[in-house]
């Protein structure tokens, strides 16, 4: 079974992790220059390096749809940089999965494939897809929904060793990214972990930077560039999060359950 991921940054990592290892076929798909934070936990990073390796799963930049067999048969994940994910039409996929997480409909429609399944706000189950997955920590993390959408957005980050919004490193101004420290680096509050047009980007809590953007990224004022974790565990910087497996966890649900509803119904796959 073919599904495309939109969307190569964490949590579609994390989402591509748990459908990898359940048998599916899988290619996914981002910008051709990633704006991931947790750069070391995407497999977004192969567009810019031509492999990268999460656990011990590698995914492989393709350059196009043809591409996609000879990586899959070598057991690798696919990644296009293709943002408006225009090898739908060449792959014909049985599961379309949106992790962009823009949290608005950027283009997914319900007739992309046999089975379309989006996480987070911004969709409506039965009108731009047939499944939502909730993504805002709490109870119903992960859960899938077949009728209605996910809790909207409040802009506050969950909560990770107490702290939430006071987690997330943002752009002080309009300008360029320049990265000062690197992913795992020990931070204390009132560093600087980059600048942005001479403007520090300030952690306002101690522990373990475990996201920022690369060097030279475009950015506009209060966009977020990082991510400390309190916890101040290096290694949780490499491994997929409690969040990612869980969303994933609820992908792999909608889509065995989706898909085993239409070859009951006797549809093709």
């Amino acid at each position: 079974m073919l599904a495309v991921i939109k969307g190569a940054g964490d949590l579609a990592t994390g989402t591509a992790m748990r459908l990898h290892r359940a048998g599916f076929d899988l290619v996914l798909t981002d910008l051709p220059h990633p704006t991931a934070i947790r750069r070391t936990v995407c497999f977004s990073q192969a567009i810019l390096f031509g492999t990268w390796t999460v656990e011990d799963v590698t995914a492989r930049y393709a350059k196009g749809p043809k591409d996609v067999p000879a990586i899959l048969a070598a057991g690798e994940i696919p990644v296009l940089a293709d943002p408006e994910a225009a090898c739908i039409q060449a792959l014909h996929p049985d599961v379309v999965a949106d992790l962009i997480l823009a949290k608005r409909n950027l283009g997914t429609k319900i007739t992309d494939a046999p089975v379309v399944i989006a996480a987070g706000p911004g969709f409506t189950a039965g009108v731009d897809c047939h499944a939502v997955v909730e993504t805002m920590r709490g109870h119903t993390l992960g859960r899938v929904i077949t009728q209605g959408s996910a809790l909207p957005n409040t802009n506050i980050p969950g909560l990770i060793g107490g702290f939430a919004g006071e987690r997330v490193l943002r752009a002080p101004a309009d300008g360029i990214f320049r990265q000062l420290r690197e992913i795992g680096d020990q931070v204390e509050a009132g560093d600087a972990a980059g600048t942005v047009e001479g403007q520090p980007v300030i952690c306002q809590i101690s522990g373990v930077l475990r996201g920022i953007l690369a060097d030279g990224t475009p950015v506009h004022k209060g966009m977020k560039s990082g991510d400390v974790d309190p916890r101040c565990d290096p290694s949780y910087c490499r491994l997929v999060s409690d969040k990612a497996l869980a969303v994933g966890g609820g992908v792999l649900e909608a889509a065995l359950q989706l898909t085993g509803i239409l070859r009951r119904k006797g549809a093709a796959l």
